[in-house]
């Protein structure tokens, strides 16, 4: 965490845990017709009619899901929201509130925590959400971020990740395995500047990539646009641990297999370019990379003539009995058992 050293910075126990509270949510205005009430009581209230209501919460830990010696707080901020989004709108739903909930050690002043919360603020504008509550507590470990996020759906219009059934077809949103390759060239630029504190990279070749790790968005207007398509997913989540786990808790769930084609898989020419240079297959990373948040889903094939010409969505595979497993084909037209490889928590 770079401070300027000229720079009086504000203790947070000047503020105390309620003052700081006021302090960071003071800007958060109110826009969903279904907050109630906000911040500012025991409990926020919402009403949401005769709709569905979906619940997701994310834990993101100094050390272990972020390094703050390349990820700005205002980044981390704005990542902390999305991922969460991304998993509301994986149900095929309207993410409508969220709760901030920090854990912060002594060795971050107050306006390191208003850099966090301008990137929660400037989530909570762009994708149309309200904060509304959370908490504060202290850390002797560094920085946690616990976001939980609210959404609503019309009900019979959810979408599982259970239904998906023979002969409907894989598809994915966006491009893959950018996120992994950007935290490559991030970790390997961290090394560098051990070595030689007053190196200054050009990342300008990695511009896409380190985006995609550094502020991912979450694909609401893949949720649009499948609606205006009329398209509704028999089965649908979002890639987070890499594409193989993804296809298996889809094919487990909802007790199928799967040829995942290796041809259609989609890649963004930095990810190849950065993948040659690292001499890393692409196509390992996709499967195991993780953090694209991208939308995987299946449709019925009936629908195939509403998305095949749309360039925001790819058909990269084909569902089958259980029976058959979950395989890749490679573009030698082998076929290899997918296995998840991707993000584990607890691993030794």
């Amino acid at each position: 965490m770079i401070e300027d050293k000229n720079q009086q910075l504000t203790k947070l126990s000047d503020l105390g845990e309620f003052g700081l509270i006021d302090h960071l949510t003071k800007n958060f205005k109110l826009k969903q017709t279904s907050t109630i009430k906000g911040i500012g009581d025991d409990a926020a209230v919402l009403g949401f009619d005769n709709k569905k209501i979906v619940v997701t919460t994310d834990l993101l830990v100094e050390g272990v899901h972020f390094d703050l010696s390349y990820m700005p707080l205002k980044h981390l901020g704005y990542k902390a929201v999305i991922v969460n989004l991304s998993d509301v709108y994986a149900m095929n739903a309207k993410a409508t509130q969220i709760t901030i909930s920090i854990a912060v050690s002594n060795r971050f002043p107050l306006e390191a925590l208003e850099d966090l919360y301008a990137g929660i603020e400037t989530a909570a504008s762009i994708y149309n959400i309200d904060v509304v509550g959370g908490d504060t507590t202290s850390s002797n470990t560094g920085l946690l971020i616990s976001v939980t996020a609210i959404g609503e759906v019309e009900t019979n219009n959810e979408v599982y990740r259970n239904g998906a059934k023979p002969n409907d077809l894989l598809v994915v949103s966006g491009d893959l395995g950018a996120a992994y390759m950007g935290l490559q060239v991030l970790e390997r630029e961290k090394e560098v500047y051990k070595v030689n504190p007053n190196s200054q990279p050009d990342l300008e070749q990695y511009s896409y990539i380190i985006e995609r790790q550094l502020k991912p968005e979450a694909r609401k207007d893949i949720i649009k646009l499948l609606n205006d398509l009329d398209v509704k997913p028999t089965s649908m989540i979002d890639i987070s641990d890499g594409l193989s786990s993804e296809i298996i808790h889809l094919c487990k769930q909802s007790d199928v297999g799967c040829d995942l084609y290796e041809e259609k898989i989609p890649l963004d020419p930095q990810v190849i370019t950065t993948c040659e240079e690292f001499n890393i297959d692409s196509t390992t990373v996709v499967l195991n990379g993780g953090e694209d948040y991208e939308l995987l889903f299946t449709v019925s094939q009936s629908d195939f003539p509403k998305i095949k010409a749309n360039p925001n969505l790819s058909v990269i595979g084909y569902i089958k009995e259980a029976k058959e497993g979950m395989h890749l084909v490679t573009r030698a037209d082998s076929r290899i058992p997918i296995q998840a490889q991707g993000w584990k928590n607890f691993n030794d």
